[in-house]
């Protein structure tokens, strides 16, 4: 009899076991930076390891960065619709077409700079406007890089003037406009390629958030850094969002999902925002004073008047392609100012 009782119990814990091994999800996660990068150690990382703890170990992360699960940055949110990964980091911009709505934060001029003041305008414009954007995704977090500055090598860049006749790193094709409109000439290229790219001289600077400059060594191959008046909104923006197949969601049991849920939107935007405003000011304190250029006001506007038609021409092709391209801007516009 006690022999039996010892078969039984070991087989009810051996069932518990199985039981809970089967209610155990790896979540594939991938991006396009590398693993030292500050978005995967200062909050992929935590959000992961959040995610552990309160489902006690039955939903865990395996991260893959570099694009270690194949193809290119332009394919990672079709990763995360197919499946080939569960989650991605990525800028919807680097899908060109696919993300139309979101794309008007990125005009220039639009947002100001710093991860809590953009990220706050960023998720109710996507609340209020941008959804039908994101059909078919489980969206866990829009955001923004916290707006982009001027890094050039060879020329110091403080006046309208300054930018003609070179070759600017655009992250996007609405950067490549706003590049083009300031009389520069834009190439297009991802976060990754930026830094050979002018090393090379293929281009003589880039147009970045201070926050990806460490991770890219930007800094190692620029001389000078534009720093806008205080108080500015910034001369670009770079959209950038964690994006979950939504079918990898709905096969997760209830408690997993509202964990996830709990962890994800306003909560994950603020881990974001949090570690991006750290990010920019720790880079660019770092950078030598002497490499600091200040944009003096009046040239500053000057830059804003050149680039003003941007935002009509992007207006107008959004409404060719059966998007209201206007109340989009004047959305984006009112939410932004509300700001100031």
């Amino acid at each position: 009899m006690r022999t039996l009782k010892l078969v039984a119990l070991a087989a009810a814990i051996g069932a518990a076991s199985a039981a809970q091994a089967a209610d155990s999800y790896t979540l594939k996660v991938g991006h396009f930076l590398p693993s030292t990068s500050n978005a995967q150690v200062n909050i992929i990382e935590p959000w992961c390891e959040q995610l552990r703890q309160e489902s006690n170990d039955r939903l865990k992360c395996q991260l893959y960065p570099s694009m270690q699960l194949g193809g290119t940055p332009a394919k990672l949110a079709d990763m995360a619709r197919n499946g080939v990964a569960d989650i991605v980091w990525t800028a919807p911009a680097y899908s060109a077409g696919k993300f139309p709505r979101v794309e008007v934060l990125e005009l220039p001029f639009m947002l100001p700079y710093g991860g809590k003041a953009g990220n706050d305008i960023i998720w109710k414009f996507y609340e209020q406007y941008a959804k039908d954007d994101f059909k078919g995704y489980k969206v866990l977090s829009v955001f923004g890089d916290g707006g982009m500055d001027l890094h050039t090598r060879g020329k110091a860049v403080k006046t309208l003037e300054d930018l003609k006749g070179l070759k600017l790193r655009a992250s996007s094709r609405t950067a490549a406009k706003t590049v083009e409109a300031l009389g520069a000439t834009p190439v297009s290229m991802p976060p990754a390629q930026m830094t050979e790219a002018i090393s090379k001289g293929v281009v003589d600077g880039a147009l970045a958030s201070w926050e990806v400059v460490p991770a890219t060594k930007l800094d190692e191959v620029t001389e000078f850094h534009s720093v806008a008046p205080e108080g500015q909104h910034a001369i670009g923006y770079t959209v950038l969002t964690m994006l979950m197949n939504q079918k990898k969601f709905d096969s997760l049991p209830k408690d997993l999902q509202e964990i996830i849920d709990r962890n994800s939107g306003p909560a994950l935007n603020d881990r974001f925002a949090t570690a991006w405003d750290k990010a920019m000011d720790t880079a660019r304190n770092a950078a030598p004073a002497e490499s600091r250029v200040a944009i003096d006001a009046d040239a500053y506007k000057a830059m804003q008047d050149a680039a003003a038609g941007v935002a009509d021409v992007w207006a107008k092709d959004a409404s060719e392609n059966g998007i209201d391209g206007k109340a989009l801007v004047e959305g984006a516009r009112n939410l932004s100012s509300a700001t100031r």
